[in-house]
């Protein structure tokens, strides 16, 4: 009995010492399988979800249409809306702005060396539309990149993530370099019709390896006080960036305890994500829409 007070005390004086850091890992098992995705969508690349919350729309990376697909809650397709007069060079990511605005990041870079990046703003209303138009494109090359592509070595000028706030757009880049490290960079751009320089306002690591490390989605709460970086492990949640300074974001690494190709996260609700993955069919994995709370 002595011995059992004792071992509690000291537990209980340990905690006490050690108050949670914000970026130590935290665990969880509450990843669940919300629906499978439709056959037709095999390379799901991002998700955002309508005003309303009654539609989740899809896209799909470079290789295949240029179609915004529309499903229901449930999983069921209910819209392909042609994207019109433009190309899926390489469609990364989807998000909307607070009024509801859709914008599709086309800049996946793999090789690091685009000189046509961009995010097109489309006109899409509602899962009715057979078709929509791009109403806004802007243009963007990178701050600090020089060449095209850059030596192996520093090769950070791809990008899958992305979200908009207060009128500007900001890109999580994903390292492509050889010793892979972790390191992503922040840049900031105006949500304008034009071509822009996008600015660094800030150079992170994540710890880890490529599946622990490499950013494949991002999104952000209602409040606009965090964003939620993706990988095909973990999510890391980022707080205490300002508007124009990423430099002292505070980042908590939380595990899903799951591995597979994840490409594309969005806030349901401020605790609440759901997170799509692309079937691996030699696994006999993936290819399903996750609801994962925090």
């Amino acid at each position: 009995m002595k011995m059992y007070i004792f071992c509690a005390v000291t537990s209980l004086l340990l905690l006490g010492c050690n108050p949670k850091n914000p970026n130590e890992q935290a665990k969880n098992d509450t990843l669940k399988v919300e629906f499978s995705l439709p056959k037709k969508l095999k390379e799901v690349s991002g998700i955002t979800l309508s005003q309303d919350q009654k539609t989740i729309w899809a896209i799909e990376d470079q290789g295949n249409k240029n179609v915004v697909y529309g499903l229901d809650r449930q999983g069921q397709l209910v819209a392909d809306v042609l994207v019109e007069d433009t190309d899926n060079n390489d469609w990364e990511e989807i998000t909307k702005d607070t009024q509801g605005n859709i914008y599709i990041g086309d800049f996946g870079n793999n090789d690091n060396d685009r000189r046509n990046l961009s995010i097109i703003k489309i006109d899409l209303k509602d899962a009715s539309q057979k078709s929509t138009k791009v109403i806004q494109t802007t243009k963007f090359h990178y701050e600090g990149q020089t060449e095209f592509p850059p030596k192996k070595s520093n090769r950070l000028y791809d990008c899958e993530a992305f979200v908009e706030m207060n009128g500007n757009f900001y890109l999580f880049t994903k390292n492509r370099s050889k010793g892979f490290d972790g390191t992503f960079l922040v840049f900031k751009i105006p949500n304008k019709e034009g071509d822009f320089e996008a600015q660094l306002i800030g150079k992170l690591k994540l710890n880890g390896k490529y599946a622990d490390a490499a950013i494949t989605s991002a999104s952000i709460n209602s409040k606009q006080n965090q964003i939620v970086l993706l990988n095909h492990k973990n999510i890391h949640v980022l707080t205490g960036f300002t508007p124009n300074d990423f430099s002292k974001t505070k980042i908590q690494k939380i595990s899903l305890n799951h591995n597979s190709q994840k490409e594309a996260v969005v806030f349901l609700n401020d605790k609440t994500l759901l997170i799509a993955d692309e079937k691996d069919k030699a696994k006999a994995t993936g290819g399903n829409v996750y609801k994962f709370s925090f």
